[in-house]
């Protein structure tokens, strides 16, 4: 994987945890010295990754005969899976769920400032340098509000088990989810339109799919209530980003905090920049800093589970999979 991730994905406090069950070929290694050097998988039955591992094409695989599974540990494995991957029945679990915990704690703190108007506020406090008065700061708050989810996936997951300390009404987009399964999660499953329409705060959590690509559009933007928030820690091509720019400009009562965009970066020339009522950030939801430990500490986790025969938590199968962002 990438030198610079190596060591604080997975630090030597969990090598040495590793090192009292396994035997390990050789010092970590980078993608292209791996590649370069693919004779050492010979022997190999286990191979733990992350962020700029390699893809497991056929020369990996071919090179790795006794690979019986890989420990990821970052987010999606849609860059590194291939069918022949499926086609050995080699297994991999990852730590999407470690990472959705990050994005999670990113999207509750954008609720609460979506909530507290924070981003007008701020703008208002830089123009006038003045404060607006008590009563009149056109703060909804967070108590009884009505929080709209696109997606149940794993984000979302986590989302709704920091709720609990909330007075939120979830409602809640998703065609996979089962009335049964959302009413465990305690959610009220509505159309996409219905969402928007109804929501004081929309948090969007879909994969980028051909089904997805574009999904949210001018119209879902322009039928939200007056002064609510739009949130996209998921991929920014799920909106078609030209029209919700158009809505923005249209609706400034509207505050998009968005984490994630299509091109990412935007553009020199793009009005994200300077649109008083977007929140722009660079992709930092995700795990960062020493967040990515909790990744290679629930990849060691899931080793431990392994070698004891129980059922991982968070392995992936190949119809997972397909349906991953």
């Amino acid at each position: 994987m990438d030198d610079v991730f190596t060591h604080r994905v997975y630090p030597d406090y969990l090598i040495k945890e590793l090192k009292e069950d396994l035997e390990f070929v050789s010092k970590p290694l980078t993608n292209d010295e791996l590649l370069k050097n693919l004779d050492i998988l010979s022997e190999v039955d286990f191979i733990f990754s992350g962020w700029g591992g390699p893809k497991f094409e056929k020369d990996v695989l071919d090179a790795a005969p006794n690979l019986k599974m890989v420990f990821y540990g970052a987010g999606t494995i849609k860059n590194i899976v291939t069918n022949t991957f499926w086609e050995k029945g080699i297994r991999i679990t990852t730590a999407n769920a470690a990472n959705a915990i990050a994005v999670s704690e990113y999207t509750l703190a954008a609720i609460i400032f979506g909530l507290k108007n924070a981003l007008t506020m701020n703008q208002q406090l830089n123009d006038t340098k003045t404060y607006p008065e008590p009563g009149k700061r056109n703060i909804r708050g967070a108590f009884k509000v009505k929080i709209g989810l696109i997606s149940l996936g794993a984000i979302a997951r986590e989302l709704l088990k920091l709720f609990e300390n909330f007075d939120f009404e979830v409602i809640a987009y998703d065609p996979f989810i089962t009335q049964e399964e959302a009413d465990r999660l305690g959610v009220v499953l509505v159309d996409l339109d219905t969402l928007f329409k109804e929501s004081d705060v929309v948090s969007l959590h879909t994969p980028l799919l051909d089904s997805t690509r574009g999904m949210i559009r001018k119209k879902h933007f322009l039928s939200m209530k007056g002064n609510t928030t739009f949130i996209n820690t998921a991929r920014g091509a799920v909106v078609n980003e030209e029209e919700m720019i158009e809505a923005l400009r249209e609706r400034k009562d509207i505050s998009a905090y968005l984490d994630v965009v299509y091109p990412e970066p935007p553009k020199k020339s793009s009005p994200l920049y300077e649109m008083k009522n977007v929140f722009l950030t660079p992709h930092i939801a995700g795990s960062e800093g020493n967040e990515v430990t909790r990744m290679g500490d629930l990849m060691v986790k899931e080793f431990k589970a392994y070698l004891a025969g129980e059922k991982l938590k968070y392995e992936v199968n190949k119809e997972d999979y397909e349906r991953m962002a």
